[in-house]
């Protein structure tokens, strides 16, 4: 079974009330689930991210990657020469990670348990 459950894609956008008018029609209708980590609004509707605010440190991110567990993360990013540049630690979302892989590339990884 894979670790992988979904992707969100990440948009940094000015106003979060007025983004989500957009964002929750191509979601279906979905009502997002609204929430702050630090100094940025989000909220969450289908398979995006919103962000809002002082979003400058986290601008390096790729993508949101939702799985089952972290440890296996943990493990096969430091086995392949990646780092762990954040967490993993506890968020309104559930427990997250920051990680580099080895192709420079930086992931937000969120333990959702599904």
């Amino acid at each position: 079974m894979p670790n992988i459950t979904g992707v969100l894609a990440r948009v940094v956008v000015d106003d979060l009330d007025s983004a989500l008018v957009l964002y929750r029609a191509l979601a279906g209708g979905e009502e997002p689930v609204r929430f702050r980590f630090r100094t940025v609004e989000l909220a969450r509707v289908g398979p995006f991210l919103l962000l809002s605010g002082d979003t400058a440190a986290y601008g390096d991110r790729v993508a949101t990657l939702l799985v089952r567990e972290l440890e296996p993360v943990v493990r096969e990013v430091l086995r392949t020469g990646g780092e762990i540049v954040e967490g993993p630690s506890p968020a309104p979302n559930g427990r997250r990670l920051i990680a580099r892989h080895a192709d420079g590339a930086v992931f937000e990884y969120i333990e959702d348990g599904a």
